[in-house]
């Protein structure tokens, strides 16, 4: 398998602290977000990554390459010039993925211990274009699954809006953990947003109306979004232990 993490996004919900350097490389316990990231992925044999940056992407590209790329092949994908998005992001990585049939998307900012080959795994039994990890967890929006898991709609607490997009008995709410396994069969269907800057979910929302988008349900330990300052502290306690 092969992976892309985001690290592009300006990281403005951690205030100062990224001031003066990208949010991947915050540090927690005197290692930046993005070690944990890349560590992550080659626990589970991960060893070809590219990386989105944009803001201070030298500064990524240099700890990365101080670090002799941790041992595997990590590449760029330089947003510098204008900053994608999500989906915007994954086009125009796309050439990276030409030699592979799927992979791993993942989030620089999540510190998780869901067992990740069980979700790529499931991806590639069901043949889904997209596998979204998700989790019963508070938030203000929400990804609709039926009992088989295929997703059907999305939702926003906060502003009442609802897109269903098939109509399916017994359905339930989940939020999005960052965490996704892709096929490579996604790119062609993107293929009219290459070079513009759009939103991951608001593509998945359209096209799993007709295309299997599934999730997987992650019941595992635990799961940080450590973009946030109030959930560093957290993150610190996890990796103390």
């Amino acid at each position: 398998m092969k992976a892309m993490l985001f690290a592009a996004g300006l990281g403005t919900r951690l205030g100062g602290l990224t001031a003066d350097k990208p949010k991947a490389l915050v540090e927690v316990n005197a290692k930046p977000l993005l070690y944990y990231a890349i560590e992550y992925l080659k626990k589970y044999d991960i060893t070809d990554i590219i990386i989105n940056v944009h803001h201070y992407a030298d500064l990524i590209i240099d700890y990365v390459k101080q670090n002799n790329s941790f041992n595997i092949n990590i590449e760029f994908s330089d947003e510098r010039n204008k900053l994608l998005e999500t989906g915007g992001g994954l086009l125009k990585a796309k050439h990276f993925f030409s030699d592979v049939d799927d992979f791993v998307v993942y989030n620089t900012d999540i510190y998780t211990s869901l067992n990740l080959s069980e979700a790529v795994l499931k991806h590639k039994q069901t043949k889904a274009l997209a596998t979204l990890v998700v989790r019963n967890r508070k938030t203000s929006r929400y990804l609709l699954f039926s009992d088989d898991a295929t997703m059907c709609g999305w939702k926003n607490i906060n502003t009442g809006e609802e897109i269903i997009t098939q109509q399916k008995p017994n359905v339930s709410d989940y939020a999005f953990s960052g965490i996704q396994v892709l096929s490579t069969k996604i790119f062609e269907l993107l293929k009219e947003k290459q070079n513009t800057k759009f939103s991951i979910t608001k593509a998945y929302i359209e096209l799993s109306k007709i295309h299997k988008i599934i999730g997987y349900i992650d019941n595992s330990k635990y799961w940080i979004d450590a973009g946030k300052p109030e959930t560093l502290d957290e993150l610190s306690k996890i990796l103390s232990l």
